[in-house]
């Protein structure tokens, strides 16, 4: 076996380490969010202007993983392109 397909496998099993990780984290998240929603609910005491504040950073939080992701994937791309031309 070359090292050129040693260092793409190793690329690839890194990109399903980061895949299998971040979709755990997305879960979290989801979890997170769910449970600030069930909290607003159920706290009349709270402002709506510190609700909304909240509802920013939770929408912060997921627009930044998303933008995240979405660049992690394209290098990966990348990567595989290089590897295979190389």
């Amino acid at each position: 076996m070359d090292n050129k397909q040693i260092a793409k496998q190793m690329i690839q099993f890194n990109k399903a380490v980061f895949d299998n990780s971040f979709k755990a984290m997305t879960m979290v998240a989801d979890q997170n969010e769910k449970m600030i929603d069930t909290f607003f609910a159920q706290a009349t005491w709270l402002p709506e202007e510190g609700k909304a504040a909240i509802k920013k950073w939770v929408s912060a939080y997921r627009t930044g993983c998303d933008d995240f992701k979405k660049l992690m994937d394209d290098n990966y791309t990348r990567v595989d392109k290089f590897f295979d031309n190389a």
